[in-house]
Parts: C-alpha cells; sequence; structure tokens
C-alpha cells in the first residue's frame, strides 16, 4: 500500500470520526454537555451517555437528616433503570458542611451503608460562585436553586428540566413517583 493510499485511508478515517463526534453533540441535550469524575475512581465521566434518559439528578450529604434518602433513590434507580432512568448523585459541601469527606470517603459510605449504584461524580458546588456547570443550567431552566442538601431535579428525556423537588419530599413520594412514570411514558 502507498503513503498516498495510506493517507487517504487515515484522513477518511478522521473525518468519520470527527463526523460522529459531531453527530453526538448534536443529539445530546445541551444541558447535558458537561463532563465530571465519577466518585468512586474520578474516571471522567461525560453526561452526555445519560441521553435519551429521564434523569433525577440530586445533590447529597453523607451527615444530613436526609441522607436515609439514599436507600430510597436506589430503591427508585433500581425500580426503573430498565425503563430508562437514571439517577445521578452530586455529593456537596454547601449545606451545612455535611460532606466534609474525601471522593473515597463518600463512595464507601454510600456503598457500603445504603448498597448504592446509581452514578455519583465527585464533590462540586450546587450553588453559589463556585456552582458547577450542570447545577448551573438546571438552576437556570427551573427558576429554582437547591434550597439544602437531597434538592432533586426530574430532566426529561430531551434534556428539558420539567420539575424540582425540595429536600423534604422522598423518594417514595406519590407525586415524585408519578411524575418519573409519566416522563418515562413519553
Amino acid at each position: 500500500m502507498s503513503f498516498a493510499s495510506i493517507t487517504i485511508i487515515a484522513t477518511c478515517l478522521l473525518l468519520s470520526l470527527a463526523g460522529n463526534a459531531n453527530a453526538q453533540s448534536e443529539t445530546c441535550p445541551e444541558i447535558l454537555q458537561h463532563s465530571f469524575n465519577r466518585l468512586q475512581d474520578e474516571a471522567p465521566q461525560n453526561l452526555c451517555q445519560y441521553k435519551g434518559k429521564v434523569a433525577l439528578v440530586v445533590n447529597t450529604a453523607s451527615y444530613c437528616g436526609f441522607t436515609k434518602q439514599y436507600e430510597g433513590l436506589e430503591a427508585l434507580y433500581a425500580k426503573y433503570q430498565q425503563r430508562g432512568l437514571v439517577v445521578l448523585g452530586f455529593p456537596s459541601n454547601d449545606f451545612g458542611k455535611q460532606e466534609p469527606g474525601s471522593s473515597k470517603e463518600i463512595a464507601d459510605f454510600c456503598f457500603n451503608t445504603y448498597g448504592v449504584k446509581f452514578p455519583m461524580f465527585a464533590k462540586s458546588s450546587v450553588r453559589g460562585d463556585d456552582v458547577n456547570p450542570f447545577y448551573a443550567q438546571l438552576i437556570k431552566a427551573s427558576g429554582t436553586t437547591p434550597k439544602w442538601n437531597f434538592y432533586k431535579y426530574l430532566v426529561d428525556r430531551n434534556g428539558k428540566v420539567i420539575a424540582s423537588y425540595t429536600s423534604v419530599t422522598t423518594p417514595e413520594n406519590k407525586g415524585l413517583v408519578a411524575a418519573i412514570e409519566k416522563a418515562l411514558a413519553e
């Protein structure tokens, strides 16, 4: 094979890969076009992997009166995952300094105490000047900022924020479950 042939093949391959990347960004809703490190191993994760899913986004903390909601969130994830629900956890130390641990400590606590298997990301801010860019978009789209730990945003399959829920709304709440089921059916 000649050098010219190899060059042409390589160029075609690069153009194909670039086209696939552009197609992915076009089909991935803008709100999901962010990457965060996974909590367990700090491997970068692109949120576009959740495009087409209904997402329940929750800011979490290990030492909060609402921490027991991890159990209910994991139950929701287990029950509805096959229908397209993903729960996305974002540990934050923004409220009452109730998430002081390292990523490893948080991951160990979540898994060992509550059996959390839904995707969780490295600790970040969910409000204020240091708000992570995903939460900045959730806040802008919903018109509401998290008021405390375990504040929830429900995002439909097209990346539209369809509801937000206060910390006192448990994962078992009939209204929340009905909204998830409705979003999954659409």
